[in-house]
């Protein structure tokens, strides 16, 4: 840890340069986030809408402790069927301090979790790392989970390296046109490949040791209704450009929200024959590390 805490000293005038204007993300919104709000609808201190153990993560995130979640708000995508829109969009939560920041992660470790799960974290990374600089020094020795959309900026995760022990990017959408209407970004697949490239190139395949997560990559993927054309892309990219190796979440648990009404056909949940195909595409693809339990319940909604 004490490397860590090296780096992170190194790392924090270079976010806070990065920060005033704002270009920590692939939006280079270039704005002062003390003064006016850039894409995210965040300023530069902790926004977070809770934290606590989570036991609906992947099962090696989860051991017996629970995975050490905290929810940051705001985002740098604007997704139209967003799971977490009233964190993501309506901005549920609270401005709290860098000290708080870092009590809350030294109470997760006391509360047993295995990790410390930075959900959303992309926009919020300077005070995320003013808070570990905290943490670490009282103690914090849990892994540290990066658990982002994928749209992150390439210079600033170079910058994380051997800070962050875990990276688990979602990877969501390929077709561009497609990408800039429902999550509001063109170049989403452009940004997330190589973004998940640099993850893979710091951290490797994920190593799990007696059933917990210690270091490594992990990829969730959300099955789109009516999008498995770029379902089948992701996971030939993962397997060609990544490893064969690469431990894969392959999520069929879709639901309408957010704005998702408004753009069909991810108006209606998966069907079982998207469900059946996407297996399929996985199976086909080849990929060595889908994600078991998550596996377990596609096959429960298949029955």
């Amino acid at each position: 840890m004490k490397e860590k805490l090296k780096i992170i000293k190194e790392v924090i005038p270079w976010l806070k340069e990065k920060s005033s204007p704002c270009l920590l993300c692939p939006r280079k919104c270039k704005v002062d986030r003390q003064e006016k709000l850039g894409f995210c609808k965040v300023q530069n201190n902790p926004f977070i809408s809770g934290y606590g153990p989570h036991f609906g993560e992947e099962s090696c995130l989860v051991g017996t402790g629970g995975s050490g979640t905290i929810f940051f708000s705001g985002c740098n995508l604007r997704c139209v069927f967003c799971q977490n829109f009233e964190i993501s969009q309506l901005l549920e939560g609270n401005y709290i301090t860098i000290e708080q920041l870092a009590y809350a992660m030294l109470d997760l470790q006391k509360r047993g979790c295995h990790n410390i799960n930075l959900v959303t974290p992309t926009h919020q990374i300077l005070p995320i790392l003013l808070a570990l600089e905290i943490a670490i020094e009282k103690g914090l020795n849990i892994p540290i989970v990066y658990n982002s959309s994928g749209y992150d900026d390439l210079e600033c995760l170079k910058k994380l390296e051997g800070i962050i022990d875990i990276y688990m990017p979602d990877f969501k959408i390929w077709d561009k046109e497609l990408s800039k209407r429902i999550v509001g970004a063109k170049d989403y697949a452009d940004i997330a490949k190589k973004a998940i490239k640099e993850m893979y190139r710091q951290v490797g395949d994920l190593i799990i040791t007696k059933g917990i997560a210690q270091k490594g990559l992990m990829i969730r993927h959300l099955i789109l209704p009516g999008n498995l054309e770029d379902t089948y892309k992701i996971l030939k990219f993962i397997r060609d450009e990544i490893s064969e190796n690469t431990y894969v979440n392959l999520m069929g648990h879709y639901h309408p929200c957010w704005k998702a009404y408004e753009h069909p056909p991810l108006d209606r949940k998966l069907k079982k024959d998207e469900l059946k195909k996407a297996l399929e595409i996985a199976n086909e693809v080849g990929l060595k590390r889908l994600d078991k339990t998550h596996l377990a319940l596609l096959a429960m909604i298949l029955e």
